[in-house]
């Protein structure tokens, strides 16, 4: 185990300088405050007079941005990427959300003209080469589930649950059982997606509750399964970071009762290449390929959630989707003439994250895959079993698959919360772990290391919270109730921030 100091001499005891910088940790003013509104940093000439054709929508005012040089604009835009955290600057512990690293190699190869280039209104005999890439990463994502079909057009997780459960909908509504199962089974520990997909569809929620272990009981499922039941939405490893040991024989009752398995799949990364979700009884599930395969996570971009169905839900998956004939392939563009369900987006996924998630694929081969989820789960449990003796588990001291979740139970009495222990982490250059999440666990705290974390990284990263958890346990509250002191902004309401943003700058 590392050492640290228990001491390192902060801002408190430091002078402040004239400029507000900290050496190269520069204080930056917003864009309004170093620009003018009545002057551009470069020459434009003035817009030639056009006729009107906004039907008085245009504007009737300045635009009211700030002018700035060039050289302004560029020292603004990196002095703000210093104070950015990603995977590329540290470990990132966000359990149930995972961060990948994402290699370079993937976006090598996804800025290749013929993939980077290729529009979704090209005729299909001008795109064989992408229509061969989707038809791969099918291949993989169906031999890794062993399901019998994908949909690989939804845009995330949260629309490919939307997809897999129009799917059920679908196929309940074939066979003359649409009015009558309305009730969707949701674990109390699911995904808060989960019961607002079902909600989104017209279903009821039915909560199973968590039992004490952290786990969906089988005898629980079927407690609750009924004639009226639809579907059961199970994440599988679950959200306590825990693998569902029951899930065959709630398949098997869920399928008995005459209803559908919807399997999340945001935690495929734990079990992918070891375990295939179809041997589970699972009849659909998305995929995050952020998550599993590695494709850049969230910032609002461009994502892809393939969904993976069962024989019995297959014939239901929406179109656009791929079908060979012979030597060639093609999109099926229209629902005419087939049970699909319909169209969900305008056009078939998103093409760079098929290439991203298909280069990780190929560079690991399946073997790699697998390792890679042996890999995660290995880290998970080495944090766990690193600050077991230092911080509290709710379910007892049990082997976690890919995240190992804490709650704040060796907190109680000290004045510090979950919270402040998550805002010192930020001190110490780390982002929080993802904090009261699940629900099911007071002051839960979630940690997810990744596979791609070296041991001297989760050492480093194990070394500061136990000097973290000496120090709330020595009675240092200060140290935490006052953190971040080292951020460029340090702690603010976030409750105030909430209830009443400050959306426009205004000058004061």
């Amino acid at each position: 185990m590392l050492d640290r100091p228990a001491k390192i001499e902060g801002p408190d005891e430091a002078p402040a300088t004239f400029t507000g910088n900290r050496a190269l940790d520069q204080e930056e003013p917003l864009l309004f405050e170093i620009g003018r509104l009545d002057a551009t940093g470069v020459d434009v000439d003035a817009a030639p007079q056009v006729e009107k054709r906004l039907g008085g929508l245009e504007r009737k005012e300045a635009i009211g941005l700030p002018g700035l040089t060039e050289p302004e604009t560029m020292r603004h835009y990196v002095r703000l990427s210093r104070k950015n955290y990603s995977i590329d600057a540290g470990l990132y512990p966000l359990g149930s959300c995972t961060m990948k690293h994402n290699p370079r190699i993937n976006e090598k190869v996804a800025r290749f003209e013929g993939f980077a280039d290729a529009h979704p209104l090209a005729p299909q005999s001008t795109v064989p080469g992408a229509l061969e890439l989707m038809e791969t990463l099918a291949h993989w994502l169906m031999t890794l589930t062993g399901m019998h079909a994908v949909a690989l057009s939804p845009k995330a997780g949260a629309h490919g649950e939307l997809c897999g459960m129009m799917a059920i909908k679908s196929a309940i509504a074939a066979k003359g059982e649409g009015a009558s199962r309305n009730v969707v089974l949701i674990p109390q520990s699911a995904h808060g997606t989960n019961p607002a997909t079902a909600a989104l569809l017209g279903f009821s929620v039915r909560v199973v509750p968590a039992a004490e272990d952290g786990t969906v009981c089988a005898q629980a499922v079927r407690e609750a399964l009924g004639p009226e039941v639809a579907a059961i939405m199970l994440t599988n490893p679950n959200t306590c970071g825990l693998f569902e040991r029951e899930i065959v024989e709630i398949a098997q009752a869920v399928h008995d009762a005459g209803a559908y398995f919807y399997c999340d799949g945001a935690n495929f990364n734990a079990i992918a290449g070891v375990a295939r979700p179809a041997d589970f009884g699972v009849d659909a599930m998305h995929i995050n390929l952020h998550k599993t395969f590695s494709t850049p996570h969230g910032g609002g971009g461009p994502g892809a959630g393939p969904v993976v169905l069962s024989e019995r839900l297959a014939p239901f998956a929406p179109v656009p989707f791929l079908r060979r004939d012979g030597e060639r392939l093609e999109i099926v563009e229209h629902a005419e003439g087939t049970e699909s369900f319909g169209r969900m987006t305008a056009f078939h996924g998103q093409m760079g994250m098929f290439v991203r998630a298909l280069a990780y694929m190929l560079a690991h081969g399946g073997d790699g895959v697998a390792q890679a989820s042996k890999d995660a789960v290995l880290s998970a449990n080495y944090v766990r079993a690193s600050l077991r003796d230092v911080m509290t588990q709710p379910f007892g001291d049990r082997a976690c698959m890919h995240e190992v979740l804490f709650d704040d139970a060796w907190l109680k009495g000290r004045g510090v919360s979950t919270l402040d222990f998550a805002k010192a982490m930020i001190d110490e250059g780390y982002h929080p772990m993802t904090m009261y999440f699940p629900l099911v666990v007071h002051g839960a705290m979630l940690i997810e290391p990744t596979e791609s974390e070296s041991k001297a990284s989760l050492d480093l990263f194990i070394a500061t919270l136990r000097n973290l958890a000496q120090a709330a346990k020595e009675g240092d509250a200060k140290r935490f109730t006052q953190a971040p002191r080292y951020a460029p902004r340090k702690r603010v309401d976030e409750t105030l921030a909430a209830r009443k943003p400050v959306l426009r700058w205004s000058a004061a």
